[in-house]
């Protein structure tokens, strides 16, 4: 088993980290994103919360958090993972991708620490997560991959409570931090944010083929339960072609039974110039998706009962529904099967929902003494 992260530096906020190495010119290399950043003594990567500090690089924001929040796992979006339980959300600040479009801008963008108010040690999380009755902990509101150590004591610490981990990330990560942050994690959302390197480059700053590395290796190396998001922005990646592509490459490297979710822009951040996805997109999304042989597409951010709702590929059974997070007819039983043709929809079930609906629910977190 992993032993918690490295004791502290200068602060309760400050860890080693061991995902970086020496350059001839006296810089560092962070190694932990294709990133690469190159830092001199006191520079920060483009993340901010890792930095270089005594010779080496360190996280700056361990054990604390821009605010603690139970939301329904269909929020997340998680649709196919214990559906209508509650799950224990936070995040910190920063981001190691830069998009124009971002619609958590104010603490993935945030170049302020007085961001991260909240505080929590793993153990504090797991067991207000049990308190409150949350099946699972999730990082999100900005990438997990950049807090990576913190996150994954917090997995190892809720594991202890039988509560699962779920990261919610852009996959934008090396093959070595990747392996190990993901054999912490039990189920993730993967931001899928276009299907073209231009995209990546020149709305978010990064690469398309990292990402799709971070889906063949779950898919293929990992039990990790996951599901793709793609937030569809008028003009920039909701055309038919791009669309159909990126479904055959999924079909192709991960098959049908992977639950896609196609979700509406809204004008945020530097993109405001843009208006937002109207629902018809979507749902010619859902309907190119679902023509290429994708078994479980949906759609979110708009109202749509029946986009939102889980059928059965084979007989066309409505299984689940969904009223935005709110669940209403049932037919599914614990082992995912169809009560019309019995065949097994892939996933984590129960014999019955959970009950928590809509409901978002912010709360403090008191620190041990």
């Amino acid at each position: 088993m992993r032993e918690l992260a490295s004791p502290t530096l200068h602060d309760n906020d400050t860890i080693t980290t061991k995902y970086w190495s020496r350059l001839d010119d006296g810089r560092i290399q962070c190694d932990l994103c294709p990133r690469k950043c190159r830092l001199r003594e006191g520079q920060r990567g483009l993340c901010f919360v890792r930095a270089r500090e005594q010779d080496s690089v360190v996280l700056k924001s361990y054990g604390r958090s821009s605010g603690f929040c139970i939301d329904p796992i269909e929020k997340k979006p998680l649709y196919h993972f214990y559906p209508g339980t509650p799950v224990l959300s936070f995040g910190t600040a920063g981001c190691n991708l830069a998009c124009k479009f971002c619609q958590n801008w104010d603490m993935s963008k945030s170049r302020e620490m007085d961001t991260l108010a909240g505080r929590a040690s793993p153990t504090e999380l797991a067991l207000a997560a049990k308190q409150h009755h949350c099946r699972t902990v999730a990082f999100t509101y900005n990438d997990p991959v950049i807090f990576m150590e913190y996150a994954m004591d917090v997995a190892l610490a809720c594991r202890e409570e039988n509560i699962r981990s779920v990261a919610v990330t852009a996959g934008y990560i090396c093959d070595k931090p990747r392996e190990e942050f993901f054999s912490q994690m039990d189920a993730a959302n993967v931001d899928l944010k276009a299907f073209s390197e231009r995209f990546y480059r020149r709305i978010c700053g990064g690469e398309l083929a990292a990402v799709l590395e971070t889906l063949v290796y779950l898919k293929r190396e990992t039990n990790v339960w996951f599901e793709i998001t793609t937030l569809l922005i008028p003009g920039e990646n909701d055309g038919d072609a791009e669309l159909e592509a990126m479904c055959q490459w999924i079909l192709e490297n991960l098959g049908s039974d992977i639950p896609i979710h196609f979700t509406a822009f809204h004008p945020d951040w530097k993109m405001l110039d843009k208006p937002a996805t109207p629902a018809c997109t979507l749902s010619r999304a859902r309907r190119i998706a679902i023509n290429a042989g994708l078994g479980y597409v949906y759609t979110g951010n708009v109202h749509d009962r029946y986009g939102s709702s889980t059928y059965c590929p084979a007989c066309k059974a409505r299984l689940i529904e969904r009223d935005w997070y709110q669940l209403g007819e049932w037919r599914i039983d614990a082992n995912g099967q169809c009560p019309e043709c019995q065949i097994t929809i892939p996933g984590h079930f129960e014999v019955s929902p959970g009950d928590w609906g809509q409901k978002r629910r912010p709360i403090f977190i008191r620190r041990a003494l």
